[in-house]
């Protein structure tokens, strides 16, 4: 299958790295596909950090991606208001990265809840009463809901941790009002970007991450083909038990460069 693809479609937590940390390996499998003429591009559910900050943190861990490389659902997010509702203000409830993306993106954002069209929630690790009540109030006045994701959990330096669903589900029960769109893999939002991004056909491409319900399902639904690592969220019991199956199973990322130079000795 491998000597079908040539572009790589790489989740970040969990995948790359966890929390500060990069994965082993995971460095040392980039250069590689990038030294032997692989297309990548870094596809992740993270919407409360910015592109420019997912590229810092990647270069503080000797990992180096071109900012034209990484699509994270903030930034699909950004596009997908620029696309069907140009003009729009949007009011983030999320981590300051999230605001930085919709910004670079084009977004108006709005001064004031009241004045909000839409709510944008992302994760968001430093919330307070004050940003919960704020969403709260556009979305009483008028303002549509937007998901960057409705990821549940995803893998953290102290282990699981609790995601965007959280702060979604806190803004959904207050006000009654449910959310219209949800940006994050699986969505075809996504797949579309990151097969844009390669400019390849989804049969010759691969998407490498650690979830089950976000990546590997977001390949079946695509036509791509899909490689789950263990190094995250997902044990092996777990994989055993879902009716959601990869193609191919790794212990980590590191595992693909011993694998294509296998297969290169092979040729």
């Amino acid at each position: 299958m491998l000597n079908t693809i040539d572009g790589f479609i790489i989740d970040l937590d969990g995948t790359v790295y966890k929390g500060a940390t990069a994965i082993e390996g995971a460095g040392e499998t980039i250069d590689y596909l990038r030294s032997i003429g692989k297309r990548m591009v870094f596809l992740s559910n993270r919407g409360n950090i910015s592109r420019t900050m997912c590229h810092d943190k990647l270069a503080a861990m000797g990992i180096h991606v071109p900012e034209e490389e990484i699509i994270l659902s903030s930034t699909v997010t950004a596009r997908y208001l620029m696309q069907h509702n140009p003009g729009s203000k949007a009011w983030a409830l999320g981590d300051p990265g999230l605001r930085e993306e919709l910004a670079s993106g084009g977004v108006q954002l709005a001064e004031k809840p009241e004045e909000a069209d839409w709510v944008v929630i992302t994760l968001h690790e430093t919330l307070t009463y004050r940003e919960l009540n704020q969403a709260f109030k556009a979305v009483r006045n008028g303002a549509r809901i937007i998901a960057t994701n409705d990821d549940k959990t995803f893998p953290g330096d102290e282990g699981d941790s609790i995601d965007v669903a959280g702060m979604i589900g806190a803004i959904v029960a207050s006000t009654g009002q449910e959310v219209e769109v949800v940006i994050g893999k699986p969505s075809a939002y996504m797949s579309e970007e990151a097969l844009n991004v390669l400019g390849l056909p989804p049969e010759r491409c691969m998407i490498i991450g650690d979830s089950l319900m976000s990546d590997i399902r977001l390949g079946k639904r695509s036509g791509i083909s899909t490689a789950l690592v263990l190094s995250g969220s997902v044990t092996r019991n777990e994989l055993d038990a879902s009716e959601v199956k990869p193609d191919c199973v790794w212990e980590s990322i590191g595992d693909l460069k011993s694998i294509l130079n296998r297969n290169e000795e092979i040729a």
